[in-house]
């Protein structure tokens, strides 16, 4: 199906699905990814900007609908930073962190207390050896990102990032995949279907969507899905933002399909009319 398709991947319309999110505005829950979704992809996660458009939508919103929040790989204080609108929840590190509006700091998960350094203490031995290999080292805190977009040869630094992965998860960690990044997290707790289930819990929402352009954006999708089969949402929405890197599995599975950022935000900007 090609992006901005007017039936979604399960047969429903653009407009049917975007009537049933704005039906009860006050009972509908609207979150997106940032990076790659809000926000083009660069080469380097601090070039990244996100368009003025999408704050002004993303505030609009928040004051009609009755949740309006944000699940970033950021951490939630820079994830807030960049998007640029306080108002709205946050959550951060691919959900280790909550930050709601009005809160100063974010609640890290309790999950992980006691581990939150455990990422960082394995690769503290490698940092020669990861520049030297092309990998340039994010530290999120509890979560370590390793990413080889703009590498010399992408290639091998790839191939040397799936050694670390397998030496990591001997060692007890989680490691995830992304676009041109690997990330090291400790077992237990977090990931994006968590944090769509916290950020939902006790708002009272009936309808929600979510958007996304990676692998990990699917486990968001999925766990809107397992809210919906469980009778405590009666709309679900998953809108998969193309790319050329993202996962094809994220296109199959999604219910509307726009093409990359623009498209999620020309559809943000049919929901605040």
């Amino acid at each position: 199906m090609s992006p901005d398709s007017e039936t979604g991947e399960r047969g429903a319309s653009r407009s049917r699905l975007l009537d049933a999110l704005r039906d009860d505005p006050s009972r509908t829950a609207i979150l997106s990814d940032v990076d790659g979704t809000l926000a083009p992809i660069v080469e380097r996660p601090e070039q990244a900007a996100v368009p003025a458009r999408a704050a002004e939508l993303l505030a609009m919103l928040s004051e009609r609908f009755g949740l309006v929040g944000c699940i970033s790989g950021r951490r939630a204080l820079e994830a807030r930073r960049l998007v640029g609108v306080e108002g709205i929840a946050y959550a951060g590190n691919h959900g280790f962190e909550l930050l709601l509006p009005g809160e100063a700091e974010p609640a890290l998960d309790p999950t992980i207390e006691g581990r939150e350094g455990e990422a960082g203490e394995f690769l503290a031995g490698l940092d020669g050896e990861l520049e030297a290999a092309g990998l340039r080292r994010e530290d999120k805190g509890p979560i370590q990102a390793l990413h080889w977009r703009g590498a010399g040869d992408q290639r091998a630094a790839e191939a040397r990032a799936h050694e670390i992965a397998a030496d990591a998860g001997r060692a007890g960690l989680e490691p995830r995949w992304g676009r041109k990044v690997l990330e090291l997290r400790p077992v237990g707790g977090g990931g994006k279907d968590a944090a769509v289930a916290a950020l939902l819990a006790g708002t009272g929402v009936s309808a929600a969507a979510y958007a996304g352009d990676d692998r990990t954006d699917l486990d968001a999708c999925r766990r809107l899905r397992e809210l919906g089969d469980e009778g405590r949402l009666a709309t679900t929405v998953c809108v998969g933002v193309a790319s050329d890197e993202g996962p094809p599995e994220l296109l199959e599975e999604a219910d509307l399909i726009v093409a990359g950022p623009e498209g999620w935000l020309d559809l943000l900007a049919e929901l605040a009319e």
